[in-house]
């Protein structure tokens, strides 16, 4: 099978101040032609605050969201739009609101709630013994209960968008299924291993045949992995296995060297080189409309 390649394009809350990430519309579909030149079949799209100063902060807003994929749209045409909608809360109404002005063919579906945690260095010293570490941000529960999922699911029915259902730990791979077995989710399942979140799946390239003997029948899957290093014996191994495979700046900054990248175009080139050293075509985007849609 050949294998879709989709490239990551902002994240959600990186800085642009800090980082290359792109914000605008014509900041997006610059960096989507980029990867789309590099050999991405789809671009997975946040999309951001377009005030002056704000483009750190994620926006629901339909009109940016449209404004940003019909400027990709427009400069790489044929590639498949991956749109996130992942939200805390119970307030749907922005993400749905976007779903229904973009019509991705792919979209986001974050399959179960997880306790979204990270540490860091620099706690104060207590009695003189050594600083303990703290909490990075105020520990938070991002939300996804099977009402908010089914809600999602349905509104994806309707419009003809297909669900990548996005699992950031074991059990919420094995609910996936279930949710196929109830009929929350059309068969073939499309399922993305998230590694690398700090309270989540580890990105360990050695875990990869666990959890795809967890997957249900005739899924297709990928994996985001999150991080520095070792992302790239982890995409070695997705390409191995069969899967798709997925990079960007949402993911990592970093080149299979060592390199600190600065685009995203740079990053799907090295993808790229993976997956033919795996013995793995690239999807036209035309191929991947039609991988997503059957087993």
């Amino acid at each position: 099978m050949k294998v879709i390649l989709t490239c990551a394009l902002t994240g959600v809350l990186t800085d642009p101040k800090d980082h290359p990430v792109p914000v605008t519309p014509s900041e997006m579909a610059e960096e989507a032609r980029r990867a789309y030149d590099a050999g991405a079949a789809m671009v997975h799209v946040h999309f951001r605050r377009q005030e002056p100063g704000m483009g750190r902060l994620p926006s629901w807003d339909p009109e940016v969201a449209g404004a940003i994929t019909d400027a990709i749209r427009a400069r790489c045409p044929g590639i498949l739009i991956n749109m996130s909608t992942g939200v805390v809360g119970p307030d749907l109404s922005g993400p749905l609101a976007c779903l229904e002005r973009v019509r991705p063919e792919m979209a986001a579906l974050n399959a179960g709630s997880l306790n979204y945690l990270r540490t860091r260095s620099g706690g104060p010293a207590v009695d003189g013994a050594k600083p303990r570490p703290v909490w990075a941000w105020p520990p938070m529960v991002f939300d996804n209960s099977v009402e908010k999922i089914k809600t999602f699911a349905s509104a994806m029915a309707a419009l003809g968008v297909v669900p990548e259902c996005e699992c950031f730990d074991t059990g919420i791979v094995r609910s996936v299924g279930m949710f196929e077995e109830v009929g929350i989710l059309p068969p073939p399942v499309h399922i993305s291993l998230v590694m690398g979140v700090a309270s989540g799946m580890p990105c360990k390239a050695e875990w990869l045949p666990l959890l795809t003997a967890e997957l249900p029948k005739r899924a297709h899957f990928q994996t985001i992995a999150i991080g520095r290093a070792e992302v790239w014996p982890v995409h070695r191994r997705t390409a191995e296995l069969g899967g798709h495979l997925r990079t960007g700046l949402e993911d990592t900054f970093y080149l299979p060297n060592g390199d600190k990248a600065t685009s995203n175009g740079q990053l799907v080139q090295a993808l790229a080189q993976v997956a033919r050293e795996c013995g793995r075509e690239l999807a036209t985007p035309d191929e991947a409309r039609e991988l997503i849609r059957h087993a």
